[in-house]
C-alpha cells in the first residue's frame, strides 16, 4: 500500500498490517536510540500562512517549520512533502544531496507523523512557495493512520467523537472554533466597554431549584450532601446586584439533564447579565446593539446568510408583544377572550393543544398559540415581549396589566436566542411564585425541587430595579458560522458511548 497517496485501509486486515508496520518502525527507531517521543522542543520560527502571505520578506531566508506530514511524493533522489501546521499547509522540497542519511529516514516516515524542517524559502518552477529542506527531524511518531482521505472525513459520528482527527481532516472546522473564540472575545469586549464586570459564580449548587430544567445530581462526600450542577447562573448574579454591584455578567458553563438534538446539548455555554436601575426596554436596546456590533466585528458585515437564508442584523429589530404577534400570525385577538373558557374554546376551534387542559388560563392559551403559529415565522431578528405571568416566574408584573410580565425573548431564524426580564425584586411575590413552581415540578416527579430560601433572604435586604438578560453562546456561534447543528460549534459534544 502506497501511503503517500493517502489511501484508507479497505479491510481490518489492511489496518492491522499498517498498525503492525508502524509499531515496528517505532521499535526500530527506539533500538537505534532515536525514540521520537523523547523530543522536548523544536525551534519553529514561522508558520505556513505567514510565509505564504509575506513571501518577499521570507524569500531565501532560513526558517524552521513544523507540523503534521499530510502527503509526500517520492521521486528517487528528490521528494516533496506537505505539512499541516496551526495556520495551514506548506510544501517542502527534500533532496538526498542536502539531507544525506536524513533523506533515507524521511522516505520511511508515515502520513500523520509530526516533523520539523529547517530550510530556506523559495518558489518552485510551478510558482509554489516552498521550503528547501536543509535538515529534517521526526518529532512524534503517528501509530494510527488518519481514518479517511485528508479531505474526506465526513462521517458525523466519527467527527464529533474524534474532534482532533476532524480538525486534521477538515481544516475549515478549525476556522469555526477560531471564530467562536473571536465571538466570546467580542462579547466580553462589548460588555466591558459599557461598564459591566465579569464574575464567576458556583457551578456546584446545594439544591435543585424549582425551575423547569432537570439538573445533573452528584454527591459531595466530605459534606455528605447531594449537590447539583447549575442549570443557570441567574440567582447568584442577582445576589451580587443586592450586594451593590451595578452591572455584572458571567460567561458560564450550564448543565441540563435533558434530551439532545441539533440545537440542544446537555452541556452548553451562556452569558447572563444584570444591570441595576434599568428595565427590559434597556436590555432590548443593549442586546440589539450588541449583536449588531459582534456580527460586524466578527463577520465584517451585518448582512449574513444562515442556511441559505439572508439575515440583516443591521436593520432595526421588529418588536411585538406576544399578543400582537399571535394576532398578526394566527389571526386571533387576545382581547376577545373575556374568560379562560373563551380562550380554551378559541384553542379548540383552531386545533391548538394546550397542555394544561381544562385548567388552562388565557395566558396558557396565548403561549400555546404563539408556539403553534408564531415562532416559525420569526426569521429576521424579532423581539417578542410582555409574556403571560404563567411562564415567567422571575419577571416583574406589568403595572397596567398584571396578567403579563415585563419579559421578552428574541428570535432569529425561527429560533429563540435569548431571554430577558425586568427582574422581580418583591421577595413576597417571588417566594409565592417559587412555591408554585416547586409544587408543579414535584407533581411531575421532581421530588428534590426546593425553594431557594437564600435567594429570598437576599431579596428581603432589597434589590434595586434591575434588568436582566441571558443568551446561549452556542446558538450565536451557530448563526455567525452558518452551522446547522450545535455539535458543529462545541469542540467535544456529548455523545453516547460506543459499546
Amino acid at each position: 500500500m502506497e501511503e503517500n497517496k493517502n489511501l484508507t485501509p479497505e479491510t481490518e486486515q489492511d489496518l492491522s498490517e499498517i498498525l503492525r508496520v508502524r509499531r515496528e518502525k517505532l521499535a526500530n527507531l527506539t533500538a537505534e536510540g532515536k525514540n521520537p517521543y523523547e523530543k522536548v522542543r523544536y525551534d519553529r520560527t514561522a508558520f505556513s500562512a505567514d510565509i505564504k502571505g509575506n513571501y518577499e520578506e521570507f524569500e531565501n531566508k532560513t526558517v524552521g517549520v513544523a507540523g503534521r506530514l499530510i502527503s509526500k511524493r517520492i521521486m528517487g533522489k528528490a521528494s516533496f512533502a506537505v505539512i499541516l501546521d496551526g495556520k495551514g499547509t506548506i510544501q517542502s522540497y527534500l533532496s538526498v544531496n542536502e539531507l544525506a542519511d536524513d533523506y533515507t529516514a524521511f522516505k520511511d516516515y508515515d502520513i500523520g507523523d509530526i516533523i520539523g524542517i529547517t530550510g530556506f524559502v523559495f518558489k518552485t518552477r510551478t510558482g509554489e512557495i516552498s521550503v528547501h529542506a536543509q535538515s529534517i527531524e521526526l518529532l512524534s511518531k503517528s501509530l494510527l493512520p488518519l481514518p479517511e482521505k485528508y479531505h474526506g472525513l465526513k462521517d458525523e459520528d466519527t467527527r464529533y467523537r474524534q474532534r482532533e482527527v476532524d480538525l486534521i481532516a477538515n481544516p475549515e472546522v478549525k476556522d469555526t472554533f477560531i471564530k467562536r473564540s473571536k465571538i466570546l472575545s467580542e462579547i466580553r469586549k462589548y460588555l466591558d466597554g459599557v461598564g459591566y464586570l465579569e464574575v464567576d459564580t458556583p457551578v456546584l449548587q446545594p439544591l435543585e431549584i424549582g425551575a423547569a430544567a432537570r439538573p445533573f445530581k452528584t454527591h459531595h462526600n466530605a459534606l455528605d450532601i447531594d449537590m447539583y450542577l447549575r442549570i443557570e447562573t441567574e440567582l447568584y448574579l442577582k445576589r451580587l446586584i443586592v450586594g451593590g454591584f451595578d452591572r455584572v455578567y458571567e460567561v458560564g458553563r450550564i448543565f441540563r439533564n435533558e434530551g439532545m438534538d441539533r440545537s440542544h446539548n446537555p452541556e452548553f455555554t451562556t452569558v447572563e447579565m444584570y444591570q441595576a436601575y434599568s428595565d427590559y426596554h434597556d436590555m432590548m436596546d443593549l442586546i440589539e446593539n450588541m449583536y449588531r456590533t459582534i456580527t460586524e466585528n466578527v463577520c465584517g458585515t451585518t448582512k449574513i446568510t444562515y442556511q441559505g437564508v439572508p439575515i440583516d442584523m443591521g436593520k432595526p429589530w421588529e418588536r411585538l408583544t406576544m399578543a400582537e404577534a399571535v394576532e398578526k400570525y394566527a389571526g386571533v385577538s387576545y382581547s376577545d377572550w373575556k374568560t379562560d373558557a373563551d380562550a380554551r374554546k378559541a384553542a379548540k376551534e383552531k386545533g391548538v393543544t394546550v397542555e394544561e387542559g381544562e385548567s388552562a388560563t388565557k395566558g396558557h392559551v396565548l403561549i400555546a398559540f404563539f408556539d403553534a403559529f408564531v415562532e416559525e415565522k420569526l426569521i429576521s431578528p424579532t423581539i417578542i415581549y410582555d409574556y403571560p405571568v404563567e411562564n415567567s416566574p422571575l419577571a416583574k408584573r406589568k403595572k397596567d396589566n398584571p396578567a403579563f410580565t415585563e419579559r421578552f425573548e428574541y428570535f432569529i431564524y425561527a429560533r429563540e436566542m435569548g431571554n430577558a426580564f425586568s427582574e422581580l425584586n418583591d421577595p413576597i411575590d417571588q417566594k409565592e411564585r417559587f412555591v408554585r413552581q416547586v409544587e408543579a415540578k414535584r407533581a411531575k416527579g421532581g421530588n428534590d425541587a426546593k425553594v431557594d430560601e437564600d435567594f429570598i433572604t437576599a431579596l428581603e435586604y432589597g434589590m434595586p430595579p434591575t434588568g436582566g438578560l441571558g443568551f446561549g453562546v452556542d446558538r450565536l456561534v451557530m448563526l455567525l458560522t452558518d452551522s446547522a447543528s450545535i455539535r458543529d460549534v462545541i469542540l467535544f459534544p456529548t455523545m453516547k458511548p460506543v459499546k
